[in-house]
């Protein structure tokens, strides 16, 4: 039976790394959700109408340079409000989820929306200042010529939109283990994850 382990959460939380990192640990696939939105907002900006970008989804197209940009995860979280983007994409997710041996997806809406019966949910957070940070950070090791200032503007606008929106908007499932990784190093996060999906294997409460 497929074990499925829903990781949730904002941007620069964390949880992109900490997905990673159980994934490798307990040998499962890996599925960075918010790389699909990347992709369709990619195609957008190329002037595609979002809705049949995400219809006409190939695997390559998440294999597309520059999909890390700030401009292009702007454009990931303005498709990603729109309800028709999510449907087309919805059984991509659900499918790889449920494959064989199992899976970890990380996103915004897996334990809510994607993945309710997830065996182990978890959603990874931390301050918008902190995570400004790592991704301007992030930006400036890659070369792109940012100010920690605009970053953490786009932070707090993508928050706003996500948690805002009408339709699988950001939140924690109810039941959820969050992990703050404001004050935590990364083995410190995937150390906590690691613990909140043993206790769900177990079929017991986590740590804490």
């Amino acid at each position: 039976m497929a074990f499925t382990v829903a990781i949730d959460g904002p941007a620069a939380s964390g949880k992109g790394t900490v997905a990673k990192r159980v994934a490798a640990h307990y040998g499962l696939g890996h599925l960075d959700t918010g790389l699909l939105y990347r992709a369709v907002g990619r195609r957008m900006l190329d002037g595609e109408d979002p809705v049949a970008a995400a219809e006409a989804l190939k695997p390559e197209d998440l294999d597309r340079e520059g999909l890390r940009t700030a401009q292009v995860g702007e454009a990931a979280s303005r498709v990603g409000a729109i309800g028709a983007v999510r449907a087309a994409l919805l059984d991509f997710q659900r499918a790889f989820a449920r494959r064989s041996g199992g899976a970890v997806l990380d996103g915004r809406d897996i334990g809510t929306v994607i993945c309710p019966e997830a065996e182990a949910k978890l959603f990874v957070t931390a301050s918008a200042e902190v995570r400004a940070e790592r991704r301007f950070r992030e930006l400036v090791a890659a070369g792109i010529d940012t100010r920690l200032e605009a970053v953490l503007a786009d932070i707090r606008a993508r928050d706003e939109r996500d948690t805002a929106r009408s339709d699988a908007p950001l939140r924690a499932a109810d039941d959820a283990v969050t992990i703050d990784t404001t004050r935590l190093d990364i083995e410190a996060a995937v150390a906590a994850a690691i613990a909140a999906v043993e206790a769900a294997r177990a079929g017991g409460r986590p740590p804490g």
